[in-house]
């Protein structure tokens, strides 16, 4: 190891540390819980409809497994043995180069997506309350309108989310992220399987699982839908932002990394197959259902008309909204605490800056809360031709994310070295199974496989 990286010691910050997480188990829910959002429940079903059924699902397995998961343990060797934040991971590993600005692209992209994320998250806990009293069953498309239009009550939502996120994370990394994760994840993973085993017995769910798991293996050639599928594993994974480089810097050198990291990819992965088991039998069990149809019409618009019509609906819709309530705020914590680890890292008191980068948020998030039809230029901005929230997620999702993830295989693959990594990854010596391979992937197959990703979107956008 090198001398920068022997003499790094624990940083200035709340109590003198910056903290550290209490055990392997609390790792894991907190980076299962920073990949495990909003993302996983609509975002994959809808890809897996607009890609052709199982045959996307087969694609992402494969992408999860060589190109997501080799970045994933990169991104955790360069956290722990830099022992800093985004920024500080690749001043210490690379100092006196400009590759700083990588970690600064994740900073600051923890910070734009937090903006627009924070108000969807706002969105499913209002529909808590309005599957339980049936608002949402009458009318639910001309519903949804309205209440999205409500640009006074989007913006508070969103500050709510802000609030319960930053009073999480005031309590440091042990006491408030690994114990607000620990409660979380676990619950999440009860709402979904009892869903999904409720799901199972809707008339038409025998169709919804054929067409989720048989897959058409004339499709494994479409370029598009192998695109999608490694968009959407790099995306779920939240890889590219410098979450899993600010949690890995949390992590014990007696922790093993390469492990750890097989089980968040596992069970990120395993959230995303089980809310297939919910959307699609639910869906296939309503008359006209499309299943390309995702993202908020699908879940704001079309499952609660479901809700409503069912026995015990009322209940199992706002269960359905808990689930993506506590997906959105695990990943809304591990979002807020990449830049309050940068500030952290360079003195700040972790109350100072949990506030700051809150209130920098909460003031970012007010165009995306009022861009659905309370501000009419921010509902389409002028020469985009779209609204400000789906500008924001373009920007930061589409372009910020895979840019980052490219030079982050890059950089661990060639300029810090893999050969270094794998000392951090095996401190003790012994190699992990599969670490050539891993060797391999991250030096080639997962660059090229992300700019393969950022070809397509640009090639698709200027096609648009």
């Amino acid at each position: 190891m090198n001398d920068a990286l022997s003499q790094q010691g624990p940083v200035s910050g709340e109590a003198g540390t910056r903290g550290s997480w209490g055990s392997s188990f609390g790792f894991i829910m907190a980076a299962a819980g920073s990949a495990v959002g909003l993302g996983n429940i609509w975002g994959f079903p809808m890809q897996v409809g607009k890609g052709g059924g199982a045959i996307f699902v087969l694609l992402y397995l494969c992408c999860v497994v060589f190109i997501c998961f080799p970045i994933l343990v990169a991104e955790l060797a360069l956290g722990r043995a830099s022992g800093r934040d985004p920024i500080g991971a690749f001043q210490v590993t690379s100092p006196a180069t400009p590759w700083w600005l990588v970690g600064a692209l994740g900073v600051t992209a923890g910070v734009g997506i937090l903006s627009f994320y924070c108000v969807i998250a706002g969105w499913t806990l209002a529909y808590i309350w309005y599957s339980l009293s049936g608002a949402a069953g009458q009318n639910p498309p001309a519903f949804f309108g309205a209440f999205v239009a409500d640009g006074g009550k989007n913006v508070f939502l969103s500050f709510v989310v802000l609030a319960i996120t930053a009073g999480i994370i005031l309590g440091g990394v042990r006491e408030g992220i690994e114990k607000a994760s620990k409660l979380m994840m676990p619950a999440l993973f009860a709402i979904l399987i009892l869903l999904g085993v409720r799901a199972l017995f809707l008339p038409g769910a025998a169709e919804g699982l054929v067409y989720y798991l048989k897959p058409d293996l004339r499709e494994i050639a479409n370029i598009s839908v192998l695109n999608a599928a490694l968009g959407q594993a790099f995306f779920s994974l939240s890889l590219g932002m410098g979450a899993i480089i600010t949690y890995g810097s949390y992590l014990s050198k007696k922790t093993n990394a390469v492990g750890s990291a097989a089980w968040v990819a596992g069970l990120d992965t395993m959230v995303a197959l089980l809310a297939g088991f919910v959307v699609f039998p639910v869906g296939f069990s309503i008359s006209g259902f499309n299943p390309a149809e995702g993202g908020p019409g699908l879940i704001f618009a079309v499952l609660p008309s479901l809700f409503s019509s069912m026995p015990g609906g009322a209940l199992f819709g706002a269960a359905f909204f808990v689930l993506l309530s506590l997906a959105a705020l695990t990943s809304a914590i591990s979002l807020l605490e990449v830049p309050t680890a940068s500030l952290v890292d360079r003195g700040w008191r972790r109350g100072k800056a949990v506030l700051l980068m809150t209130a920098l948020v909460a003031a970012i998030a007010v165009p995306s809360a009022l861009s659905q039809g309370a501000v009419p230029w921010l509902a389409k901005v002028p020469g985009t031709g779209m609204d400000f929230l789906s500008l924001m997620a373009v920007v930061w999702n589409n372009w910020a994310l895979p840019i980052g993830g490219l030079f982050i295989s890059i950089f661990v693959g060639w300029v810090w070295g893999a050969d270094k990594a794998l000392a951090e990854l095996a401190p003790e010596g012994k190699i992990f199974p599969g670490a050539r391979l891993w060797v391999f992937l991250i030096r080639y197959v997962c660059p090229l496989a992300i700019l393969f990703v950022i070809v397509m979107t640009a090639r698709g956008m200027f096609a648009g």
